[in-house]
């Protein structure tokens, strides 16, 4: 498993959704959510999935749930061997 952290600026209710990649470690996303109640995270969440290709449950955010800059773990395990794991569990 590779886990990689990202700073990342959240922009809240923005029109439409979108991942900026400033650098290697620092991400800037505009989320199409209030921040009220946990949505913009929860949406936060969903784009950052979809941008990397990876289920939501891999996406940790790790500081900052209440700020604007949060620091987000993403696990990064290949679907291909988490398939092949779970093939080999069903067989045995």
């Amino acid at each position: 498993m590779i886990y990689m952290r990202y700073s990342v600026k959240v922009v809240p209710n923005a029109k439409k959704p979108e991942v900026i990649v400033i650098d290697a470690q620092n991400i800037k996303v505009k989320v199409d959510a209030k921040a009220e109640g946990g949505r913009a995270n929860a949406r936060l969440i969903e784009i950052l999935s979809e941008h990397f290709s990876v289920p939501k449950s891999s996406i940790v955010i790790v500081h900052g749930a209440t700020s604007r800059t949060k620091v987000v773990e993403i696990n990064f395990i290949s679907n291909s061997s988490h398939r092949t794991a779970q093939k080999r569990s069903s067989v045995e």
